[in-house]
């Protein structure tokens, strides 16, 4: 007969059997931790003040880098706090909140990377209209409409966790809490729970993908139709970051779907070490891959740095 503990606070990992490096390997997770609030805050400050970016496509990056900042500032304090201060227990509704925020995250960004191909797609295929079609008004549905997609499609299985005796051992597989590592601790009918992330989370996440794909096949037989080499070239250009940042996105998914799936008997640092590449990696390039491949975002920054030292 199990013993009861519910009532039990889940104790978080963070990297097993080196124990003794944490303060080391907390050095470069902070930096990037750093770099992702700097280069995700300067975007959303940047989209917001300046006027030349006041546009759909911009909008939505704003979007995706506040996604990107959410995530971040989701798991940073759990993280730090185990391998700073070895601050392991997490009492259930936190944990479950924090999972909540997590995978709700996750699909938004996905809903976002889906809503910048829909931009994408209208100001290729139908330039005339582009202004007409996506307003500030149609922008805003879409990004509640992204959003509520994600919050309402997480919340039946985060609500059944509450419902749940956790009689095993209470010890979860990462820093932060997971859907997948809290209902391996449950003892009771877990069937809903694992079919339910499969069948309507996982199918939605790849549904936006294969739209996004379809949508850049139509876009590019678009851009073959321009006369022009230059006009082609112009295009297609304005695509490059997005599709950076949808492979980024993607190939962490399928990566981390992976390991999971059939890499049951690899070394859990493999599955840890593949949670914080999924987690950490896109909203750490993101901004990279816009600042670099995007004009006027790098004039942007420009004329902000500009400004910080006329007023200095």
């Amino acid at each position: 007969m199990w013993l009861n503990t519910t009532s039990s606070p889940f104790l978080l990992t963070g990297f097993p059997g080196m124990e003794k490096a944490h303060h080391w390997i907390s050095v470069p997770l902070l930096v990037v931790y750093i770099s992702i609030l700097l280069g995700n805050g300067t975007l959303v400050f940047l989209i917001r003040n300046d006027h030349n970016l006041h546009e759909p496509m911009y909008y939505f990056l704003a979007m995706l880098a506040t996604t990107d900042l959410g995530v971040t500032l989701t798991t940073m304090p759990t993280v730090l706090g185990v391998l700073w201060l070895n601050r392991r227990e997490i009492v259930h509704g936190a944990c479950f909140a924090q999972a909540y925020f997590i995978h709700t995250l996750s699909i938004v960004e996905s809903g976002v990377l889906l809503a910048m191909a829909y931009d994408r797609f209208i100001a290729i295929r139908n330039p005339l209209r582009y202004t007409s079609i996506l307003t500030n008004t149609s922008v805003i549905k879409i990004g509640i409409g992204v959003l509520t997609r994600a919050g309402l499609s997480i919340m039946p299985i985060i609500i059944r966790l509450h419902w749940f005796p956790y009689c095993q051992s209470h010890v979860l597989s990462h820093a932060f809490c997971l859907h997948q590592d809290v209902i391996k601790l449950a003892c009771a009918d877990i069937t809903f729970n694992r079919l339910y992330p499969v069948v309507a989370v996982f199918s939605m996440v790849l549904l936006d993908f294969f739209i996004i794909f379809f949508s850049y096949i139509l876009i590019l037989k678009t851009v073959m139709g321009i006369a022009s080499g230059e006009e082609r070239a112009k295009a297609l250009n304005t695509c490059v970051s997005h599709i950076c940042c949808i492979l980024v996105f993607y190939v962490t998914v399928v990566g981390l779907t992976f390991i999971h799936r059939f890499g049951k008997h690899a070394p859990q640092m493999v599955h840890i070490t593949m949670s914080y590449i999924h987690f950490l990696f896109p909203p750490f390039m993101n901004p990279v891959i816009y600042s670099i491949k995007t004009k006027q975002i790098q004039s942007g920054i420009i004329r902000l740095f500009s400004l910080s030292q006329t007023r200095a």
